[in-house]
């Protein structure tokens, strides 16, 4: 039973990934204009992803006992990437459905994708805290895809915005 949870589980995760890339491919070729229905199947998508993705780390079939400290460092590290995710979301206040200017302030004065390196710690750090070494091999695949988007993020942005080529000197990741 244990067995078939977690590949439910991965299955879960691996789905919410495909459809979330499908979703930023489909925006990047102009054949779907974010909004507020959009919004909501994408943020949807994304709590089932990150529930799942909890539940999958602490479900992992494959263990490995890590020392105390590093599996609290693992939680110390989801909560850096849950204080950036968040700063970032009050920061600009929506998702998807943005039309304004380049925002610059806050967090993204130092950080320019702050929710996808948000995304990022949580991703290495809920297979640290678990110990979880199927999950931590997912991560990285995972990871992959979460720089994929933000890719694609980039392209749109360099085209939207004429300032966002200095815009990227100046900040990180």
């Amino acid at each position: 039973m244990k067995n078939q949870s977690f590949i439910v589980l991965v299955s879960l995760c691996v789905i919410t990934h495909i459809v979330r890339t499908v979703y930023e491919i489909l925006k990047h070729k102009n054949k779907l204009v974010p909004n507020k229905l959009s919004f909501i199947i994408v943020f949807s998508n994304m709590v089932v992803l990150w529930i799942s993705w909890i539940a999958l780390c602490s479900a992992d079939i494959y263990r490995l006992k890590l020392p105390d400290i590093v599996n609290y460092l693992g939680l110390f590290l989801f909560l850096i990437g849950v204080i950036i995710f968040l700063t970032a979301l009050f920061t600009i206040k929506t998702l998807e459905t943005y039309d304004g200017d380049l925002i610059t302030k806050g967090i993204y004065s130092k950080i320019r994708y702050p929710m996808y390196l948000g995304f990022i710690f949580w991703l290495i750090a809920a297979p640290i805290f678990f110990g979880a070494v199927f999950s931590f091999i997912l991560s990285l695949l995972f990871i992959g895809n979460v720089l994929f988007w933000r890719y694609l993020e980039e392209l749109e942005l360099d085209k939207r915005f004429p300032e966002y080529k200095v815009y990227k000197t100046k900040t990180i990741f």
